[in-house]
């Protein structure tokens, strides 16, 4: 039989066939709608079932099989840690940032990958075409089935730091990986005012997840090192661990959307060293008397506090800290935080549940830079809670008028420019310390 089915083949088996599903639904996907994450994510996952692979066929016999099929197993590179941290990386880069073109130099990430694959490669070609297939001479280890190559290089400890150089590498993509992360967080929320369904926080337990399949591996390899040599059944443990992490993977994976907004995080170089100027901020009194009260939202950076002189008048008094106060008022910045405000009030874009920064500059025929630091500098926010505190203000008149008792929760969120009722509990409840629900009723 060419498979031997047990309870440790048997096992790893749905895994790897998973693995090889998903990386090839993956990779048509790619194709067809030019997402190139799905490519990289179809690597990793032929990275781990490869790496699964070894184990599930040597359960299966493919070991003691004493023919062509236990060469196979000696000379394939089926574990190869040294591409799993450059494939995750830019599997990262690619979902996050649409324009992303992997080009030439970034080669060089994947160099001791295939240094490793050439190795590879070279202890075929010399033992199994040379030695074997044109000298015509027997193999001399393992029952005939390995040759002299690569019989010595076992003896010498090349495999063990390469094994160590993988999990170097795995551990340094990483960290970078989940720097970036953090970087790309902050880059949502100043660029875009729905950011729930590309914040990619899966992204984020994948990275630990991967860290933590590292640590296993090389916590069963000390072990077997330093402390008491494991058997094929215990380290069969660390491969059932992989398999999970495959099945995370595609899961992950296959949900993920990537058209959802127009995506171009670029990771920052490395930081200048340098003290940024002081924002000038604008005047406060120069504020309240260019523009009507209903248009100066209240926010807790501003320090706003509101408070009802009738049912038809609100009276807003803002006050700035004194540590941020400038002695003289920027003219421009003032200026254009009150054309954003006006545009706000008259236009109310906050409604669109997709609106961008990029978008909203267009509307004020500016630059996203300028408007960024408009909403920055003149309302101390970023963009996403910028915008989220209209729509909150939206809900809330709704929550507190008779007219809209009949509203579900969903309703008062959709017609406030929320895309989901989850986040529009989550947003409240950040802004206001409160659920809806609870404001619906104390209204």
């Amino acid at each position: 039989m060419g498979f031997d089915f047990n309870l440790y083949s048997g096992l790893l088996l749905p895994f790897f066939v998973q693995g090889l599903v998903v990386s090839g639904v993956l990779w048509a996907r790619r194709g067809r709608e030019a997402a190139a994450a799905d490519g990289w994510l179809a690597l990793l996952l032929l990275l781990f079932a490869g790496r699964l692979a070894q184990w599930m066929l040597g359960f299966g016999g493919w070991y003691d099989s004493h023919d062509a099929r236990t060469t196979f197993m000696f000379y394939w590179p089926f574990s190869n840690w040294l591409a799993v941290g450059p494939a995750l990386y830019f599997y990262f880069r690619s979902l996050t940032n649409q324009d992303f073109r992997f080009g030439r130099p970034h080669w060089r990430h994947f160099a001791p990958a295939l240094v490793y694959v050439g190795l590879r490669l070279l202890l075929f070609v010399y033992d199994i075409g040379w030695w074997y297939g044109l000298r015509g001479r027997p193999l001399p280890a393992h029952f005939g089935t390995k040759g002299p190559l690569l019989a010595w290089i076992d003896t010498q400890p090349i495999g063990y730091w390469l094994d160590v150089l993988g999990y170097v590498l795995v551990l340094a993509y990483a960290v970078r990986t989940l720097r970036e992360y953090r970087a790309y967080a902050r880059y949502l929320n100043d660029n875009f005012s729905d950011t729930d369904q590309i914040r990619f926080r899966w992204l984020r337990n994948v990275l630990v997840a991967v860290l933590a399949g590292t640590g296993v591996t090389l916590a069963f390899g000390l072990i077997s090192s330093f402390v008491s040599p494991l058997s094929y059944y215990e380290e069969w443990y660390d491969y059932l661990f992989t398999g999970l992490l495959i099945y995370y993977l595609s899961i992950a994976g296959l949900l993920t959307g990537h058209r959802l907004a127009g995506l171009r995080f670029q990771p920052a170089p490395a930081a200048p060293d340098f003290t940024p100027a002081a924002p000038a901020f604008p005047d406060p009194a120069a504020i309240s008397t260019a523009l009507p009260t209903s248009l100066l939202v209240p926010t807790p950076s501003c320090e706003t506090r509101v408070t009802a002189a009738s049912a038809a008048t609100v009276e807003v008094q803002l006050t700035i800290p004194a540590a941020v106060a400038q002695p003289e008022a920027d003219a421009e910045l003032t200026r254009w935080t009150t054309r954003l405000l006006r545009h706000l009030e008259a236009e109310r874009p906050y409604l669109a549940p997709e609106l961008t920064l990029g978008e909203l500059a267009a509307q004020l025929r500016t630059n996203t830079s300028w408007l960024s630091r408009v909403i920055n500098a003149g309302c101390g926010q970023n963009f996403n809670d910028f915008i989220n505190e209209y729509r909150v203000r939206e809900a809330e008149q709704r929550l507190r008028d008779p007219k809209f008792r009949h509203y579900t929760l969903l309703a008062v969120a959709l017609e406030a420019g929320f895309n989901s009722k989850s986040t529009f509990n989550r947003v409240f409840k950040k802004l206001r310390g409160i659920t809806p629900g609870a404001a619906g009723r104390e209204g």
